[in-house]
């Protein structure tokens, strides 16, 4: 028997074992998809203007709104750093960008187009222009700095217009984050997590004060726009997810555990709160999440025990995209249509409201799921071989 000792891993060939020894798969940062999701749900459902908050209480509907009013730029932020994190985590080798859009497309597309149709038929074709809903259609809507554009139809889906701008970027950018020094990478990530934080600021001091946003906000649209929507400002959330990916990938040392990293993230909503209210829209949730996406991935990584791969978490995670996109229809219909502008609840009956319009909510997005999401992605999605 041999007695030379076998050479030590590389911390790279340490983590490659890592992420075969899952193959890939990150099912806990699919089940905290969901909890994302439900974050939009809750700022949605506590807003005022439209009347979906639904309590008759103006305490208790204040103190939803104050509680939920920041968690939909937080769930969001969460999406992009995640979007980046899990591309670069399972981007192939060799794979054609042709084949990645591909992919993406028929991955985003097919919901949005379902959604589309479904929120001006139900809610906003009557009072819809043209100018408003093609630009949505062909999710080129966050690029135009007027409200009624880039929040016209079904508003949550202005964010797939930055995500089809950070899938069409996605191949340079992976070439030149794989041009970076291992050794270097956490030096980038500190200074794309340094500039989304500028972003504020610096529209606070250059961009103009009017026109201001409506329900009283203390910005401009164009303030608004230029930090929250603008896809170039957002693709800076984007590739943090994609320096850390490569950080993990990598092996570069990562110490940072999943609770104390969720932890962080609850502290920096809570400071979101009281912070000027650009700030509150992304910088301030950016270097928690930065640090929890990749902090969960690890744990699936060594197979530590985690409540958010279980069966019924994944589940949630899987439709989580389908909820995202239905959401705020099925609230302004069931609004609207169900129970009238004007009716509203004791906070018991108001809670029993909101669990029911979430779980209807999951009943649509599994459908929507079922029907459209993963067939097109099956079908559609999948690259053909080409024949021998």
């Amino acid at each position: 028997m041999s007695t030379t000792a076998e050479p030590a891993a590389t911390p790279t060939e340490r983590a490659a074992e890592h992420r075969q020894a899952v193959h890939g798969r990150l099912p806990s940062l699919t089940g905290l998809r969901f909890i994302a999701a439900l974050l939009v749900f809750c700022y949605h459902s506590s807003l005022a203007l439209p009347a979906l908050n639904p309590f008759a209480s103006k305490d208790v509907a204040d103190g939803y709104r104050w509680l939920f009013g920041n968690a939909g730029w937080a769930g969001v932020s969460f999406f992009f750093i995640l979007s980046g994190f899990v591309l670069t985590w399972s981007a192939r080798p060799g794979d054609a960008p042709r084949h990645f859009w591909r992919r993406r497309f028929f991955k985003i597309y097919p919901n949005h187009l379902v959604t589309w149709v479904l929120a001006l038929a139900l809610l906003s074709g009557a009072t819809t222009q043209w100018w408003q809903a093609v630009p949505n259609l062909f999710l080129v809507h966050a690029w135009i700095p007027e409200f009624s554009v880039f929040l016209g139809v079904n508003p949550p889906s202005w964010s797939l217009a930055c995500e089809l701008f950070f899938y069409l970027c996605f191949p340079l950018f992976l070439h030149g984050i794989k041009r970076i020094p291992p050794a270097h990478l956490w030096r980038w990530a500190a200074g794309t997590a340094a500039a989304v934080v500028a972003v504020p600021t610096l529209a606070y001091l250059l961009l103009p004060g009017d026109p201001p946003m409506p329900e009283g906000s203390p910005a401009s649209v164009w303030q608004y726009w230029s930090v929250y929507m603008l896809p170039p400002v957002r693709a800076l959330d984007f590739v943090l997810g994609m320096l850390m990916a490569r950080i993990v990938v990598t092996g570069r040392r990562f110490g940072v555990r999943p609770l104390p990293a969720a932890a962080a993230c609850l502290a920096a909503y809570a400071l979101s709160l009281y912070v000027p209210w650009l700030y509150a829209l992304d910088a301030v949730f950016v270097i928690p999440m930065a640090l929890l996406i990749p902090a969960v991935a690890l744990q699936d990584v060594s197979g530590r025990p985690s409540p958010l791969r279980g069966r019924a978490a994944v589940w949630l995670g899987e439709v989580s995209f389908a909820f995202y996109m239905v959401h705020l229809i099925l609230l302004n219909v069931v609004r609207e249509h169900l129970l009238g502008p004007d009716t509203f609840f004791g906070t018991a009956a108001g809670i029993g409201v909101l669990v029911l319009e979430a779980l209807a909510t999951l009943a649509v997005a599994w459908l929507l799921y079922a029907a459209v999401e993963k067939p097109a992605m099956r079908h559609l999605g999948r690259t053909r071989k080409a024949q021998p």
